[in-house]
């Protein structure tokens, strides 16, 4: 453990698997307290925290449904009520549904959007109200925006709507010396990515990078740990493509 982000909070959404537990424990791993945000499972969560904890670190799990504003007002009170800042957001907590377009329902879009766009917004709001000074904001978009892929039409507009929020909003934080990015993944190896896809299309997927494999958890975050730590301060606005050269 090092001391990096000694001092700091950081607020990590969806937390408890996949991407958001990789970052959660390395945000903790150098110096964060860190609140690990959870949807439906405690078990899991309680698990990252344990982990987090056994290795010296400071955590912390917290429910919330983000695609609900009253559960992310209540996230952040509750974060604030133990450490009594925040200094770092991840909204990494998102739903991916693919489908072709004769089959996408209307509830298959709007909770899409209520999660991975109206939860971010909104994260981003209540930041705004109750951020440090310097603080740092991570939004999470997907580098399947650049490409064209059938059946995630629905998923990649809501990411790219995440890809202008985060550009928008830029300006608003500035002043506050607030950075505000997006890390836009490749295909990583999560549940999220793998349930649903058979042995031969994940192996036709990682090999469409310079690499040849997926993506793992930590790849993704190494990034953000950049992202959130001071020397990233010259930094914001940005949409960061991390992904081994997929697009």
């Amino acid at each position: 453990m090092d001391n990096k982000l000694a001092g700091k909070v950081a607020l990590v959404t969806g937390a408890s698997r996949g991407m958001g537990r990789k970052i959660a424990e390395e945000l903790a791993h150098h110096g964060a307290k860190v609140i690990v945000n959870y949807a439906s499972n405690p078990g899991l969560a309680e698990d990252v925290v344990n982990g987090i904890k056994r290795n010296g670190g400071d955590a912390l799990a917290i429910q919330a449904d983000i695609s609900k504003v009253a559960d992310l007002e209540a996230l952040f009170q509750k974060t604030l009520d133990a450490h009594g800042q925040v200094d770092i957001l991840v909204n990494n907590a998102g739903i991916m549904i693919t489908k072709p377009i004769l089959d996408m329902t209307e509830d298959d879009f709007d909770r899409q959007f209520a999660i991975n766009v109206k939860g971010t917004f909104f994260s981003c709001q209540l930041a705004a109200k109750h951020m440090n000074e310097n603080g740092r904001i991570i939004n999470f978009s997907t580098s399947v925006t650049g490409q064209m892929f059938p059946t995630y039409s629905v998923y990649a507009g809501t990411k790219g709507a995440v890809e202008q929020i985060t550009r928008q909003l830029a300006k608003e934080f500035g002043p506050k010396g607030i950075t505000i990015n997006t890390v836009s993944p490749g295909p990583v190896n999560t549940e999220l990515f793998t349930v649903g896809k058979t042995a031969e299309q994940i192996t036709s997927v990682g090999n469409m990078n310079a690499f040849g494999r997926l993506g793992e958890p930590e790849d993704i975050a190494n990034v953000v740990l950049f992202l959130a730590s001071s020397e990233s301060q010259w930094v914001t606005g940005q949409t960061i493509r991390v992904n081994g050269g997929f697009v």
